[in-house]
């Protein structure tokens, strides 16, 4: 069977041969589409990812908060209540945190899992003032959720008992350079000095602005949670369970739950129509090449009649005139795969050395997977049609063919 195999494959690839400048049209048309796919697939790729890493860079996956409030209803009462206000949502507290965290230590899914304290305040200095929230963090865990090291600009990544860490707007709204000193002052009038220990950019204009890092304990005294803490942060290995994570620990804990899902709806959708279009670029460049490989081989079968009926004069089986013509279609788009690969690899180091360089994409060995077995695919398919119409020809008829 495979000196069989071996004999139709020689006798597909002669007939490639015999006609080179077919041939080469064809794999360069499918060197061409597989590029594309390579190049296209990513780029959409990457472009993801940047957006997820700026996106998320700055936030949690999941943030576990206090239960929060609600009007109490009375449970004989048949009453249904049309208007009724909502009620307040003062700072809420989690005690019993130490013991949480160690219980969600030891769930493998849950990357990171950092305590904060987080409140309104505000920062003065000299005349001016500005609005701000204060964050107070475990520098060692949190910087496991976000990574402020990596987006300091002056300064250094430090928290201690009287240090602050400042966004670059705020710094220079209030005209602040590290070492300087800031008063912060919340609720019930209390006031805390702090010193300017370094200047972070995230980017993110609302971020930079109203964003201050503290210690946990510093922030626990100025919003009067001595002990308790108002969030856990979440950062979790699939992304796009965090929706699913949020629910199940939502069940676990009684906690309040909220996910980056729920959170940045209108990225969700943009990433999902990302993805949806790579598909739908992947489907009509094969769907190109398919029909380039079908359109070949058709002229082929008609140029190759004598030949096909002297091979079946002399015993050759229809199923092997089709798997010859099965055999020319998966070598042309294995040639064009090939090319096509080391296309898709000019073009993304072009991209990545030459282009607007506004982020770095590189090619994952599933993308090159793929790409080989749609041109393989393609050409597999587009060769059946005019494989079956080969393999039907009568010996006779065929000869005569002029």
């Amino acid at each position: 069977m495979i000196a069989r195999f071996w004999i139709e494959r020689r006798i597909a690839w002669r007939f490639m041969v015999e006609n080179p400048l077919q041939t080469l049209l064809i794999s360069i048309a499918i060197a061409v589409g597989t590029a594309v796919i390579i190049f296209i697939t990513t780029l959409m790729s990457g472009l993801q990812q940047n957006t997820i890493r700026k996106t998320l860079g700055s936030q949690p996956h999941i943030r576990l908060e206090a239960t929060r409030l609600y009007n109490r209803t009375p449970v004989q009462s048949q009453q249904v209540l049309l208007l009724e206000t909502m009620r307040a949502q003062p700072l809420q507290r989690i005690d019993n945190w130490q013991s949480l965290m160690a219980d969600l230590d030891t769930i493998s899914e849950l990357v990171a899992i950092s305590p904060v304290v987080s409140g309104p305040a505000l920062v003065q200095k000299g005349r001016a003032t500005a609005s701000v929230i204060v964050n107070g963090i475990d520098p060692q865990r949190y910087q496991n959720i976000v990574d402020l090291p990596g987006h300091m600009m002056r300064g250094s990544f430090q928290v201690d008992s009287e240090d602050v860490l400042v966004g670059s707007e705020l710094a220079r709204d209030l005209g602040l350079q590290v070492g300087d000193k800031l008063q912060l002052q919340a609720g019930d009038s209390r006031t805390a000095l702090v010193r300017v220990s370094g200047i972070f950019t995230m980017g993110v204009q609302e971020l930079d602005t109203r964003q201050l890092y503290v210690g946990l304990k510093q922030a626990q005294t100025l919003l009067n949670l001595s002990g308790g803490i108002t969030a856990l942060d979440l950062k979790i290995h699939d992304i796009f369970a965090a929706r699913e994570w949020g629910g199940r620990l939502e069940r676990l804990t009684g906690l309040h739950v909220k996910n980056w899902m729920d959170n940045n709806s209108q990225l969700l959708n943009a990433l999902r129509s990302q993805r949806m279009t790579t598909q739908m670029i992947r489907g009509f460049v094969g769907l190109a090449v398919g029909l380039g490989i079908a359109s070949v081989l058709a002229v082929s079968v008609v140029q190759r009649t004598r030949e096909v009926g002297i091979l079946r004069a002399m015993g050759s089986t229809r199923e092997q005139i089709l798997r010859v013509f099965l055999a020319q279609g998966a070598m042309l788009g294995a040639m064009g795969a090939v090319f096509g690969v080391a296309g898709g690899y000019g073009l993304i180091h072009l991209f990545n050395n030459f282009g607007s360089r506004l982020f770095y994409v590189s090619v994952q060995a599933e993308v090159i997977i793929t790409a080989l077995l749609i041109a393989v695919g393609s050409g597999v398919l587009a060769a059946a049609l005019p494989a079956r119409r080969a393999s039907r020809y009568d010996p006779a008829e065929a000869i005569r063919y002029v």
